[in-house]
């Protein structure tokens, strides 16, 4: 009988620890991110690739980036799919918070955006320059790359899956570096087919919860 009492004891110690963790990870982390988000992002990244291939890529030989006209055509599709992308992850969250009834913007949300923001916006910054300098060759790598490290840089205060995709799109980043020509392939790679898989894990994880 003293047996069975204390295990119940400590069952319930262990359960109001689960409760006390979860409410410490709810008020230090940005976990209203929605898988959902990455699954629409990795599908607007993988059309934003396939308009870039058949309408500029297509006959790489051919295409001169110091045009002005290409250049725009090739900043106005990211900024379309890097729009698009931004919409759905904010109305996916908004919706899963929501459900949670918690807030959307709160500081570790204000948290994950400025340590992801940073690397987003110094790596903007640097592609637009090899863009202007006839360099695109390398904006492929140049996006992975920062990209990553944002990821990586942001995780901390949300999913720890994120912290493996930042991994990942690094690795792409290089890989896109060492083998330019496939520049393309390696960032649809890593902004669509990434984005989908790590969307899936994350929705089955944690929004199907």
């Amino acid at each position: 009988m003293q047996l069975k009492v204390l295990l119940y004891y400590m069952e319930k110690q262990i359960d109001d620890i689960k409760a006390i963790r979860e409410m410490m990870e709810k008020s230090s982390k940005f976990l209203s991110l929605s898988g959902l988000a990455g699954i629409f992002a990795g599908s607007m990244a993988i059309a934003g690739a396939a308009f870039a291939y058949f309408y500029l890529l297509q006959n790489p030989a051919a295409t001169d980036f110091n045009h002005w006209q290409e250049l725009i055509i090739l900043v106005a599709d990211a900024l379309i799919v890097l729009t698009l992308s931004i919409g759905f992850a904010i109305y996916f969250s908004w919706r899963k918070a929501r459900k949670r009834n918690q807030k959307l913007f709160n500081k570790p949300t204000l948290k994950t955006i400025y340590n992801l923001a940073l690397p987003l916006m110094a790596g903007g910054i640097f592609s637009i320059v090899c863009l202007v300098r006839g360099q695109a060759e390398i904006v492929a790598s140049v996006t992975l790359i920062f990209y990553g490290l944002g990821l990586i840089n942001a995780s901390k205060y949300t999913f720890e899956e994120i912290h493996y995709l930042g991994i990942l799109q690094v690795v792409l980043g290089l890989l896109a570096a060492i083998f330019p020509c496939n520049g393309l392939l390696f960032w649809t790679l890593g902004f669509g087919l990434c984005h989908i898989i790590y969307g899936l894990i994350l929705y089955k994880k944690y929004d199907l919860k």
